[in-house]
């Protein structure tokens, strides 16, 4: 089953999400995605990967299997595997792997 994936606003349905500059990639099929500074990403339901070079906020709810971004606040469920972004807070549950951010503050709940 495939999870709601909402991007500024515009909501798409599947289990892999790639963002990178305007270009969003999910299960491997580019979706037209206008130009815009600020990246807001909800995802409600469970999804495989998310990787992401920059956003303003990354929010799923339900679980994630790897999560990664350049920039960007992240807040999420339970993660399988890792979570690794360059710049931004991470928040979730529960972290299977490991958990990078050189700048930002971690807080994971068990």
């Amino acid at each position: 089953m495939s999870s709601i994936i909402t991007i500024n606003g515009r909501a798409y349905h599947g289990n892999s999400v790639s963002v990178r500059g305007n270009q969003v990639i999910i299960d491997g099929v580019k979706q037209d995605m206008p130009e815009e500074k600020n990246i807001t990403i909800s995802i409600e339901g469970n999804i495989n990967t998310l990787s992401v070079d920059t956003c303003d906020k990354v929010r799923v709810t339900g679980s994630v299997g790897t999560l990664k971004t350049m920039s960007g606040d992240v807040k999420c469920g339970d993660v399988e595997g890792d979570v690794k972004t360059m710049s931004g807070d991470v928040k979730c549950n529960s972290v299977v792997g490991k958990i990078k951010t050189m700048s930002g503050d971690i807080d994971k709940r068990l």
